[in-house]
């Protein structure tokens, strides 16, 4: 998987990694299982820095589509998990807004448990 970024681009670094990345699994060219190199490996080889990727890794994570493990290493999930998981947190959701959290208050919580 090739991933380019665009210094001159308005975009953010992370949000164009991300974006790529996401492409990638669209496409089927990051299928289920498919690991991704590490977070120090792709920061080197863009010349970014480790928490640019990082961060890029986190969005995706936070979206459904990888699993962060220590150790493991970030690969993609299925597609089922992927909607599973978008499930939960539509669930997790709307029970924290009838409860009257906030969306900080959510995330705070959430974190916890990462």
């Amino acid at each position: 998987m090739l991933i380019a970024i665009d210094e001159r681009s308005p975009e953010p670094l992370f949000r164009q990694i991300a974006s790529q990345i996401r492409r990638a699994i669209a496409d089927g060219k990051a299928g289920t299982g498919h690991r991704l190199p590490s977070a120090r490996e792709l920061a080197e080889s863009l010349d970014v820095n480790l928490h640019t990727v990082l961060r890029a890794f986190k969005e995706l994570r936070d979206e459904g589509l990888v699993e962060m493990r220590r150790g493991r290493g970030v690969t993609v999930l299925d597609r089922k998990q992927q909607a599973n998981l978008r499930q939960s947190a539509q669930v997790l959701a709307k029970e924290a807004r009838r409860q009257g959290l906030t969306g900080a208050e959510l995330l705070k919580l959430v974190k916890e448990y990462l």
